[in-house]
């Protein structure tokens, strides 16, 4: 099975009708009314299948969710000591895994970690966690978001660790054991889970541009979930909300921080910070729409690259 995992439009399941280089090159796209062809529901069932190409095309949808649980206990028992030949636990490197499920999308440290894999009794030191840590970095299952830490706040204001993840959403279902049936009824876990699914998405759609994927928050609760940055400078905010109201507050964040920004080049005339390019809200739901505030709001099943 291959390790990387589609993006929704190499599954064929985003209609790809809004393009991010298009919107990038010209900012008033009309984009109003382009629809996807995947509810809630749907999505919910291809963050926890993932987007492992050999579960794809299985026909029973038990047998696709099954792959990222079989992939998760291969990483396990034999990956993390194959990658370099050095033998490892592969319950520790298990107990490690559904920590970072647990903080997915957090901004834990490393220590708060350890402390969750050593709370049931399982003896780890850090020099270990650090270890297994770097070898499922190394195997492609974890990969973590920087931080952005543009000059609009003091260093103390701006969180500077990185958000825990992983390169598909399905390997924290399957190490939390939630079913599709579990996240319809756990929106706040899966809001977390699908901040995952668009992070594998971007990368994807932005494999050739060489450009970047951070994220911002501060101490007093401004945020995006992602700062897409183009190698040219341009660059994208962007937050991820499954859909309803949390679509409205995801918009309004973005719009603080854009004004913060430009507080910050009237007030900073030497040091200006350039001004975000697009704002973009990523959602669940089947219709794009420009809000009056300018504010793209755009199903992920909706995109390419």
């Amino acid at each position: 099975m291959s390790t990387r995992p589609m993006s929704l439009r190499e599954s064929h399941e985003s209609t790809g009708e809004i393009s991010l280089r298009e919107l990038f090159d010209n900012h008033h796209l009309d984009i109003d009314g382009r629809t996807s062809e995947m509810g809630l529901e749907d999505l919910i069932f291809a963050a926890c299948r993932g987007g492992w190409p050999g579960a794809i095309s299985l026909r029973s949808r038990k047998e696709q969710l099954e792959v990222a649980r079989d992939f998760v206990r291969r990483v396990c028992l034999e990956d993390i000591s194959r990658i370099d030949g050095k033998r490892r636990n592969g319950k520790l490197a298990e107990r490690i895994l559904r920590s970072y499920a647990r903080h997915i999308s957090s901004y834990a440290s490393d220590r708060a970690m350890l402390a969750d894999v050593t709370s049931s009794g399982m003896s780890c030191s850090m020099d270990t966690f650090e270890d297994y840590t770097g070898a499922l970095r190394r195997l492609s299952v974890i990969q973590d978001t920087d931080s952005w830490c543009p000059p609009v706040r003091s260093r103390t204001a701006i969180r500077r660790s990185a958000i825990r993840g992983f390169s598909d959403p399905s390997f924290a279902a399957a190490l939390l054991g939630l079913s599709p049936e579990d996240l319809e009824v756990r929106m706040k876990t899966f809001c977390l889970i699908f901040l995952q699914m668009c992070i594998r998405d971007l990368k994807a759609y932005m494999a050739g541009e060489k450009g970047c994927i951070s994220c911002f928050h501060d101490r007093y609760g401004l945020e995006a979930d992602i700062v897409l940055h183009l190698e040219d400078g341009r660059y994208a905010l962007m937050e991820c909300r499954p859909g309803g109201s949390l679509v409205e507050d995801g918009a309004g964040s973005l719009i603080k921080l854009s004004e913060l920004i430009r507080k910050h080049n009237t007030e900073e005339r030497q040091m200006p910070v350039r001004e975000p390019d697009l704002l973009i809200v990523l959602t669940c739901g089947e219709m794009a729409i420009t809000g009056s505030d300018g504010v793209k709001v755009i199903p992920l099943a909706c995109l390419r690259d």
